[in-house]
């Protein structure tokens, strides 16, 4: 079984990957912000991670470049899930090590076939 840290300020949000995940399988761990995330992130035993990008404490392109700069984190898919469609913010999260790209709102389904896509390699 795959282990995911979710990573989002949104409790809702949250829940709803966690039910999307779950239901296929999978074990989901969650963090409220991405200072968060990177102490979870940094013990190592995930095989992905889903973040936002926009949190307090620390947002989510800060946590992903803290975090690949970590043996735990160097190798980990990170998907980021955001409202942000902007292309220069696309390009920063895929500077800082993100592997791919989600829009919010986002249909369960769509989460789940990327999960999938991103864990088979």
């Amino acid at each position: 079984m795959s282990a995911i840290l979710t990573v989002d300020d949104s409790a809702s949000i949250r829940a709803a990957i966690k039910i999307a995940l779950s239901s296929e399988g999978y074990a989901v761990t969650e963090a409220a912000n991405g200072a968060e995330g990177l102490d979870k992130a940094s013990a190592g035993g995930f095989d992905l991670i889903v973040t936002d990008l926009n949190m307090p404490v620390m947002d989510g392109l800060t946590m992903i470049r803290e975090l690949r700069a970590k043996p735990a984190g160097a190798g980990v898919p990170i998907i980021f899930l955001t409202t942000e469609s902007d292309a220069d913010v696309k390009a920063q999260a895929k500077a800082a090590g993100a592997t791919g790209w989600l829009t919010k709102p986002f249909e369960p389904d769509q989460l789940v076939r990327v999960v999938k896509k991103v864990l088979a390699k």
